[in-house]
């Protein structure tokens, strides 16, 4: 089972990778919030979505968010540094992800 930090520390990750790609990808026309939970941990994540980037990630849930991500730290980890195919989890019910249809396949671009 990872860490509380080390999940932390891979949505930083992803947020970097994101930032990064977001020039070169072209704006995505996302914005929306997110909030990402870890049951193993007990914990959560939110943050928000914006033009292809991912800002603000703070610990804490937010249960208003748009999308809601929920998996096992090792399971959100594998999915966040490329390990895991996201479409592969949600098949197999490792990772569950609550949004609008539209929305998840705009956030395929982005995983």
């Amino acid at each position: 089972m990872a860490t509380v930090e080390e999940c932390r520390e891979a949505l930083s990750k992803l947020a970097a990778r994101l930032d990064a790609n977001a020039e070169t990808r072209g704006k995505l026309d996302l914005d929306r919030t997110l909030a990402c939970r870890v049951p193993d941990l007990s914990t959560a994540f939110h943050a928000r979505l914006e033009g292809g980037r991912l800002v603000d990630i703070t610990d804490g849930d937010d249960p208003k968010a748009k999308i809601a991500l929920t998996a096992a730290s090792d399971d959100l980890i594998a999915l966040l540094t490329g390990r895991l195919d996201v479409t592969k989890a949600i098949a197999s019910r490792q990772v569950s992800i609550k949004a609008n249809p539209f929305d998840l396949l705009k956030l395929r671009k982005l995983l």
